[in-house]
């Protein structure tokens, strides 16, 4: 591993409510960032689609903000450069994807809109978690493998096994040749915890709701006090990655 290599940082950030909500702060974290971009990635991890990203990148971000890597889709999609990286993609070609999507119309359940599907992701409208039950339980018997987040009101996301915001994260950190224990996870939920998990540290911004604050592994996690794309900026001064 080169010397460049060995200085590299990850920082792998959800979006919303952690880089959002504080315009100026985020201007000032991407200031920041600038002068060491070298050794310094920066990725995007939203549980939302790549279009809805792509679009609050170009409405609320700084003008020419551009992240080494996004993840969106729940951890199903990495793109760098714009393009998906196809080396990601590839595990889930022999994702029995539509066999699982046909099952879950058998019971009468909609599917989302199409901008909400991935290759290793199908999301439903399922009523109550009872009717969520069943159909994993027919999906486990039928020997369909699929990982099942629920949440609101009735919205039900199948995603790969082999999927996730947390590997993701790990697959990142490989294919940059980012040295173990400098990959950093930043968010603000319960839906960043698998994030936190996987990485080597952690922020948990200012304005982090309680869910995560229980659970975020306290060994290795970063409360900052200042909120949303500030207390991206406290906790990377926090581990040194920023200066004070």
């Amino acid at each position: 591993m080169s010397t460049r290599e060995q200085d590299q940082w990850l920082i792998v950030s959800d979006i919303d409510d952690t880089l959002t909500g504080d315009r100026d702060s985020l201007e000032r974290l991407w200031a920041a960032l600038q002068p060491l971009r070298g050794s310094v990635r920066l990725a995007l991890n939203s549980s939302r689609p790549a279009a809805s990203v792509d679009e609050t990148i170009r409405s609320y971000f700084p003008a020419g903000f551009a992240p080494d890597a996004i993840i969106t889709g729940l951890g199903t999609e990495i793109r760098i450069g714009g393009a998906f990286l196809p080396d990601w993609a590839s595990r889930f070609e022999t994702w029995p994807r539509q066999e699982i999507v046909d099952l879950v119309l058998r019971f009468g359940h909609q599917p989302h809109r199409d901008e909400f599907q991935t290759p290793g992701k199908a999301s439903f409208a399922v009523p109550d978690a009872e009717a969520v039950e069943i159909l994993l339980e027919t999906l486990s018997a039928r020997g369909l493998p699929v990982q099942a987040l629920y949440t609101g009101e009735s919205d039900l996301d199948l995603i790969a096994p082999d999927a996730g915001k947390d590997r993701a994260l790990k697959f990142l950190a490989r294919h940059f040749h980012v040295p173990e224990g400098r990959v950093i996870a930043a968010g603000d939920s319960g839906n960043d915890l698998a994030m936190f998990e996987a990485a080597n540290h952690a922020i948990a911004v200012g304005n982090a709701r309680q869910e995560l604050r229980h659970a975020a592994p306290r060994y290795k996690t970063y409360f900052a006090r200042a909120a949303h794309a500030a207390g991206v900026h406290e906790g990377l001064q926090a581990y040194g990655v920023l200066p004070s």
